[in-house]
C-alpha cells in the first residue's frame, strides 16, 4: 500500500474518529442536562423543568443522529478507498454520495443504538414527571 493511500485512509479515520467523539459529547451533554433538569424539578417540585427535557432530548436526540449517519457515510468513503488503485488517490474527502440507505440523517436518528438510549431518557421523564407531580399533590 502506498503512502498516498495510507495518509488519504488516516485522513478519512480522523473524520470518522471525531463524529464518534461527537456523538459521544452528545450523549453525555444530554444525560447531563436533563439531570440537571430533573434535579431541579424535584428541589422545586416544579413539573416545569422536566417538561423542558422533553424540548432537550429530541434536539440531542437529532443532532447525534446526524453525528451517526455522517460517521457511516465516511466509513463507506474509508472503504472506497480501501480498495482503490493507488494511482487513483485524490484525496478526495467528500462523502456526500453515500449520503443513501442507512446513512441518511433519518437513519441514522433511528439507529439501532440510539432509539433505545434516548427512548430510556424519554421514559424516564415521563417517571420523573408522574412522580415529581404525584409528590407535589399528595
Amino acid at each position: 500500500m502506498s503512502d498516498k493511500k495510507m495518509k488519504h485512509l488516516e485522513f478519512i479515520q480522523n473524520v470518522i474518529s471525531r463524529m464518534n467523539s461527537n456523538s459521544f459529547l452528545i450523549k453525555g451533554w444530554a444525560i447531563t442536562l436533563v439531570s440537571a433538569l430533573f434535579a431541579l424539578a424535584a428541589k422545586d417540585a416544579n413539573i416545569n423543568y422536566v417538561l423542558i427535557s422533553y424540548i432537550v432530548i429530541p434536539v440531542f436526540w437529532f443532532l447525534d443522529g446526524f453525528f451517526i449517519a455522517t460517521e457511516r457515510q465516511y466509513r463507506d468513503l474509508y472503504d472506497e478507498v480501501r480498495v482503490k488503485d493507488d494511482n487513483n488517490i485524490d484525496f478526495n474527502m467528500n462523502a456526500s454520495a453515500y449520503n443513501t440507505g442507512k446513512n441518511t440523517w433519518i437513519c441514522g436518528v433511528f439507529s439501532k443504538t440510539l432509539i433505545p438510549y434516548y427512548g430510556v431518557a424519554i421514559a424516564a421523564t415521563l417517571i420523573v414527571m408522574f412522580f415529581i407531580k404525584g409528590c407535589a399533590n399528595g
